[in-house]
């Protein structure tokens, strides 16, 4: 059912394996390796059609420190910032408590409302775009930075309720209903005994709401005009003028964009790794 580990494998399987891998890992970075190539070329070489080939010179600080000074690539950059960290803090916040009451509470419409919190991942966004857009405009939402803090927090709590709700549905609840015989109140089962068991959980979780959120191109189109809101994933357009393509600097800011989610995830890679495979073995 499962493949067999490469450990396992024969003597001659894993000298291709070791063979290939090399390769594979080439060919998977293959894009962003001609995305930095692109990005300290100069504006001429791209013009002149010097796409794929040795660049005529080399403008690694150059096309960087371009990016802040010919735009408001840090204006962007700090859009980014203030719209996922407090998302990321809201939703994975919020999906614990209803976690925890949807798997510890044993209430008559506990399904029914999980449920209808799973069935708003099946929801194309893009259909939603149109009433969104339109909500937003008449509440005085659209095109801030509140206004887009609140909608990813609203369209990414279905995921985090179901992502904690299971988590939490895992651990023995013979220990919360010891707790509950000493007397222990709900608010403190919550923080000091089911917090901490899952840990590696809301670690793995928040990493993934980060980089949904940074990575977000769609909601910062459609709920976003102005550069005063404008997060970075929509804001490298400006990079390219009306009649020039400056695709060197385009290229330079989408490698910078790129840049914060790398960092949280070797930042979290423990915690990820055992959140993602937390309850997968017994014993």
């Amino acid at each position: 059912m499962f493949p067999k580990p490469i450990e396992h494998s024969s003597a001659g399987a894993r000298t291709r394996y070791q063979l290939m891998l090399p390769v594979a890992l080439f060919l998977w970075l293959l894009p962003l390796l001609a995305i930095f190539m692109t990005s300290i070329r100069s504006g001429g070489d791209i013009n002149s059609g010097n796409m794929f080939g040795w660049p005529s010179e080399f403008l690694l600080i150059e096309n960087y420190t371009a990016v802040f000074t010919q735009s408001k690539a840090g204006l962007y950059l700090w859009n980014s910032v203030k719209v996922t960290i407090p998302t990321t803090l809201v939703t994975v916040s919020l999906s614990c408590l209803t976690g925890y009451a949807l798997a510890m509470y044993r209430f008559k419409w506990a399904v029914p409302l999980f449920f209808l919190f799973v069935a708003g991942n099946f929801v194309p966004f893009q259909i939603l775009m149109v009433p969104v857009r339109n909500f937003s405009v008449n509440t005085g939402l659209y095109n801030t930075v509140l206004g887009l803090v609140l909608f990813h927090a609203a369209f990414q709590l279905g995921f985090c309720t179901l992502f904690m709700r299971n988590f939490m549905k895992a651990l023995p609840f013979e220990l919360i209903e010891s707790a509950r015989i000493e007397g222990v109140n709900e608010l403190k089962i919550f923080w000091y005994l089911v917090l901490p068991l899952v840990k590696p959980a809301v670690a793995a979780l928040s990493v993934l709401i980060f980089t949904f959120i940074w990575n977000d191109y769609f909601w910062a189109t459609v709920l976003t005009q102005g550069d005063h809101a404008l997060p970075i994933t929509a804001g490298v357009r400006a990079l390219n003028g009306q009649f020039v393509s400056q695709w060197h600097l385009v290229s330079a800011a989408s490698l910078l964009a790129a840049v914060p989610p790398v960092l949280m995830f070797f930042a979290m890679q423990k915690h990820f790794i055992a959140g993602l495979t937390l309850g997968a073995t017994k014993g």
